[in-house]
C-alpha cells in the first residue's frame, strides 16, 4: 500500500502571497523578507501588502491610507452577535467561542469575498477575544480605542483600559507580522478549500479557526514560557539547560520542523528582544537562555544545527506584554486573520474547486463469474 497520509511535499496551490524556504530559512512576504518587514513596518502595512501587494517599502504608514483606517472604524461588533457569545457556556474554550462568534459574523456573507470583508473580520476579532476574556474574569469589558492602531488597540482592551508602553507594542506588532503567515499550512489550507466551494469568507474562517484550534497547529508556546519560568534569572540558565540535556530531555523552544537553519521568525524577534532588553528583565533572561541553550546543544547533539525557533521568542515576547496564556493560541490567530484572508482573497480571484483524490485500501467485494 502506498502511504500518502498528510499530504507531504503536495503542491496544492499557486500563491503569490508568501513562500517558506526552510533550507535557506527565508520567510518571504510578496517578494519582501518578512523579517525586515517586522523590524521596519507597521502591522497594517504589512496587512495591506499581504492582502493588496502594496504597502511595504513606502514612507507613510500604511501602503493604503485607508485600510488603516477602516481597521479602526470596523472594530465595533453588533449587540446579537456578543449576545452569542454571551450565550455560550463558561466552560467554552476561547478559541471554540472565536470560533462560533465568526460564524455568526458570516450570516450575511456572499460569494465572492471581498477586501471589505477581509477588512471587516480582522478588525473584529481583538474585539471578540477581549470581550470573551473579560467576561470569563467577570468584569466589564473595554471598548475599541478609535484613535489606536491594530496591536496599540489589542493591547489596550487585553489589560482593560491601560495604554501598552511604546516598547511593548513595538515588541508584540513585530511578533503578529511575523505571525500572519506562514504558507500552506493546516489553517490556511482548510480556508482554501472552502473558498473553492464559492462558499462565503466566514466559512472558510471558522473552518480555518478550527484548525487552528487544534494542538498541533495553534497549541500556545507556553511549554517554553514554563521553562524560562523554571529557569528564574540569567545565572541559573547553564546549570538548567545542563541537567536537561543529561536526562535525555527535550529543551523546549529549539528546534523546527521545516527550517533546517535558523527560524529567519526567531532571528527578527531575537533582534526586537535585544533592542528593548532594557525595558523588561525577562528579554535579559531569554537571550541568556537563547545562548547557553544553543552552546550545549552544540555540545550534546553535534552536527544538529539546533536553534531557537519562533515559539522561544513568541513565548518571551507575550508573556513580557501581558498576554496571558490563556490568549496565546487566540493571539496568533488575530494575526493570522490577515494571511488566511489573503489566501481567500487569492483562491476566489481564479477558483478551481480542490478535490485531492485518495487511496482505497478496504476490502473489495468478492468477483463474479
Amino acid at each position: 500500500m502506498i502511504e500518502v497520509n498528510g499530504l507531504a511535499d503536495v503542491v496544492a496551490a499557486t500563491t503569490e502571497i508568501a513562500s517558506v524556504d526552510g533550507v535557506r530559512g527565508q520567510l518571504v512576504y510578496r517578494g519582501h523578507a518578512a523579517n525586515e518587514l517586522a523590524l521596519r513596518h507597521s502591522f497594517e502595512d504589512v496587512a495591506a501588502l499581504l492582502w493588496t501587494g502594496t504597502g511595504a517599502g513606502r514612507c507613510e504608514p500604511c501602503g493604503d491610507p485607508e485600510i488603516g483606517a477602516k481597521l479602526q472604524r470596523l472594530r465595533s461588533v453588533d449587540d446579537w452577535v456578543l449576545e452569542v457569545v454571551d450565550r455560550l457556556p463558561s466552560s467554552a474554550d476561547l478559541m471554540s467561542v472565536l470560533r462560533t462568534a465568526v460564524s455568526a459574523l458570516g450570516v450575511h456573507s456572499d460569494w465572492p469575498p471581498t477586501l471589505e470583508q477581509a477588512l471587516s473580520l480582522t478588525a473584529k476579532v481583538p474585539t471578540l477575544i477581549t470581550y470573551r476574556w473579560a467576561r470569563q474574569r467577570g468584569i466589564h469589558p473595554t471598548s475599541p480605542n478609535p484613535h489606536l492602531p491594530h496591536v496599540a488597540n489589542y493591547l489596550y482592551m487585553v489589560h482593560d483600559g491601560r495604554k501598552a508602553s511604546p516598547a511593548h507594542v513595538r515588541a508584540l506588532q513585530a511578533y503578529m507580522i511575523l505571525a500572519m503567515e506562514h504558507g500552506m499550512n493546516a489553517s490556511t489550507f482548510a480556508a482554501r478549500v472552502v473558498t473553492s466551494t464559492q462558499s462565503d469568507l466566514a466559512s472558510a474562517l471558522t473552518a480555518a479557526i478550527g484548525a487552528m484550534k487544534g494542538p498541533l497547529h495553534g497549541g500556545a508556546p507556553s511549554e517554553v514560557m514554563t521553562m524560562l519560568e523554571d529557569i528564574g534569572t540569567p545565572d541559573r540558565a547553564r546549570p538548567w539547560l545542563r541537567t536537561q540535556l543529561e536526562q535525555g530531555k527535550r529543551l523546549m523552544g529549539f528546534g523546527h520542523r521545516i527550517y533546517k537553519t535558523e527560524d529567519p521568525r526567531a532571528v527578527a524577534l531575537r533582534e526586537v528582544v535585544s533592542r528593548l532588553r532594557q525595558d523588561d528583565p525577562w528579554f535579559t533572561l531569554a537571550l541568556q537562555v537563547e545562548a547557553d541553550a544553543v552552546d550545549l546543544l552544540a555540545e550534546f547533539k553535534p552536527g544538529r544545527r539546533l536553534y531557537a525557533n519562533v515559539e522561544f521568542w513568541a513565548a518571551c515576547i507575550l508573556r513580557a506584554v501581558g498576554i496571558p496564556k490563556e490568549l496565546y493560541t487566540p493571539t496568533f490567530t488575530t494575526s493570522r486573520m490577515v494571511g488566511w484572508t489573503a489566501h481567500v482573497l487569492e483562491q476566489a480571484a481564479c477558483n478551481r474547486l480542490i478535490r485531492p483524490q485518495s487511496v482505497y485500501a478496504g476490502p473489495l467485494p468478492p468477483e463474479t463469474t
